[in-house]
């Protein structure tokens, strides 16, 4: 059952401009992305993806402009408080790989743990989930193999479990299907949908495959190498938000 996303997030960006080595990556980005949407990022290397993921997370701050998470309640202009709303997947991926892979997903959830369940072993409860999220990705019966013990792909979806576990309100993810085939590809971008389409949940993803936008985004912005006030924003499947109120 669809929910409704009147109360929800939205994110938006107030006229955000980004330089880098003297270079505007964007300028004047006025995005107001309202929950259940998934965004594909596009664009050659080196236009500026990764760093507008950087700008939305407060991980980078823009030469001008700002970011808010705006909620029912209040709306959110600190990088602090944002980020403690966001869930980030990192083309480095950044897991431990001395631990077990399922070790690796519950520390997504690490800030929340005192010491005693750090040193003495993480809730049942929250190992069921991360349990249930990785045999989602098709990993399941890797949960207690050393991390460093995966393949490349493996890692990914680690990396993707631990984000999900967070349940952040938005996800940004930095190319995180580039080591998958085809068919786990769609499996993770089919997560990252429902999470939209039934939790209201804003997706940001840095993609390639056109196969993978048409069939999974909502929205496709363009960022342009050449003109860095020319990115554009577009509706994928304008069809589909239709059934989402």
């Amino acid at each position: 059952m669809l929910i409704s996303l009147h109360a929800i997030s939205y994110l938006r960006t107030h006229n955000l401009w980004l330089k880098r080595n003297n270079q505007w990556l964007f300028q004047n980005l006025e995005l107001d992305i309202k929950p259940g949407s998934l965004v594909a990022i596009l664009g050659p290397s080196g236009v500026g993806k990764s760093s507008l993921l950087s700008c939305l997370s407060g991980s980078e701050a823009p030469t001008e402009g700002r970011v808010s998470l705006k909620t029912q309640d209040q709306e959110l202009h600190n990088s602090e408080n944002i980020r403690s709303k966001l869930g980030i997947i990192f083309q480095s991926l950044r897991l431990t790989e001395h631990v077990t892979v399922l070790e690796n997903v519950l520390y997504g959830k690490l800030a929340k743990y005192g010491l005693k369940e750090s040193i003495f072993g993480f809730p049942s409860k929250d190992k069921e989930q991360a349990f249930n999220i990785l045999s989602d990705l098709g990993i399941g019966h890797l949960a207690y193999k050393w991390t460093s013990q995966t393949s490349g792909g493996e890692k990914q979806r680690t990396a993707i479990a631990r984000t999900l576990f967070q349940d952040p309100t938005v996800i940004l993810a930095d190319e995180p299907v580039s080591n998958l085939d085809t068919y786990y590809a769609g499996r993770v971008m089919g997560l990252f949908k429902n999470l939209a389409s039934h939790r209201g949940k804003i997706v940001f993803c840095t993609l390639h495959d056109p196969q993978l936008i048409s069939r999974f985004a909502d929205f496709a912005l363009s960022l342009n190498p050449e003109h860095p006030e020319g990115w554009n924003l577009r509706k994928v499947n304008p069809w589909l938000n239709e059934f989402r109120t």
